[in-house]
Parts: structure tokens; sequence; C-alpha cells
């Protein structure tokens, strides 16, 4: 889910910008695809990357060049949209779930492969890297479901900006704050803060 999770990220932090200084976020945009497509390139068009190989590690990482180069596309236009029809936002999450079989199988194929380091040092280390990127936007986006799905089943325990419930992000303030004095705590608690300033 590594690409899903570079375009949900950049849709976001752009809707947190006025409509006009969005062209400088979408430069920085395409600077970070670009430094994140270098090295697979590099890697692809290596020499050594051609060698034999018991693990189709070569072929993943064409699919994963692809597979960014969508990204990049998905980035553009959620950023440049506003607000995004339904048909795209649909799109983008099959697309998620296609990100997500990648991952899934870069992280397999890499695993499987440890003898490739001898052989093919380059792509194993790409794809030892590419793996854990894979990981760790899946971890982050069970977490955010797993959130999701309990402000969906008990109101305001993850977050309500009404009464200011819940674990929360003010965007208006830039503070990160704990709101313990919630329905579903059993001990009202003072609200924590920690304030980006300090």
């Amino acid at each position: 889910m590594f690409h899903y999770c570079l375009a949900h990220t950049a849709y976001h932090l752009s809707r947190r910008l006025p409509r006009h200084g969005r062209l400088k976020f979408q430069v920085i945009v395409v600077l970070f695809v670009t430094v994140i497509l270098v090295p697979q390139l590099y890697v692809l068009l290596r020499p050594k990357s051609a060698r034999f190989c018991q693990q189709p590690l070569l072929n993943n990482l064409t699919c994963f060049i692809v597979f960014t180069f969508i990204t990049t596309g998905f980035t553009m236009v959620l950023t440049l949209v506003d607000p995004v029809p339904q048909e795209v936002k649909a799109g983008f999450h099959v697309y998620g779930l296609a990100s997500f079989a990648v991952g899934l199988c870069t992280t397999v194929l890499t695993a499987r492969a440890p003898q490739c380091a001898k052989t093919t040092p380059e792509l194993y280390y790409l794809s030892l890297v590419l793996s854990i990127c894979c990981m760790l936007s899946t971890a982050f986006f069970l977490i955010m479901g797993a959130c999701w799905i309990a402000n969906k089943l008990f109101p305001g325990l993850v977050l309500d900006k009404r009464s200011q419930t819940g674990f929360c992000y003010q965007p208006g303030v830039g503070n990160w704050c704990i709101y313990t004095d919630s329905p579903y705590h059993e001990i009202p608690i003072k609200t924590l803060c920690l304030d980006k300033e300090r």
C-alpha cells in the first residue's frame, strides 16, 4: 500500500493548503516522486540486475515502477481537482487494493529470495527497502482503519470535533491533543496537549 499511502497523504496535505498555494505543493510532490523513482530506474538499468535470481524480483520491480507512475497521475489529479468526483475516488480506492497486492507480492518475493543478495545485491536490497515501506504503510492504514471503525461503532471515541473528545488533532491550533473527558472513559482526566511551538 506504499503507492496508495503516498497519494493519500499528498491529497490530505494539499487540502490543508489554500487553492492558490497548491501549485508549489505539486512541484514538491513531483520532486518527491522523482526521488523515489530514480533509485528504482537505476537498479532496473543495472547490468547486475539481469543476473539469475530464483525469485522474479526484476519483474516485480518493473511492476513497482509502473505503479509509481500511476501514483504520480493520481496524486496530480487528487491535488488539482477540488472537489474530487466520486468516480475518481472509487477508482483510487480500487487502485489502493491493487497497491496492497503489489506490496504483498514484493514482501513475499523478497522474503523468499535471500540468496539473491549474492547474485543481484542492488535489486535485492531495493526490494527489501520497498518491502519495509509497504509493510509500514499497510500498518498505518490498519491503524487508521481500526480508528475509523472504532469511531463508527462508538461515536466520539476517536474524534469528535464538536465536543473535543477522543484522540484528535486540532488543525487550526497546531496542537496534538488527547481529550480524555469522554463518556467512554471511566475516570475523566485533564486534557493533555503537546504544543508544537514548545
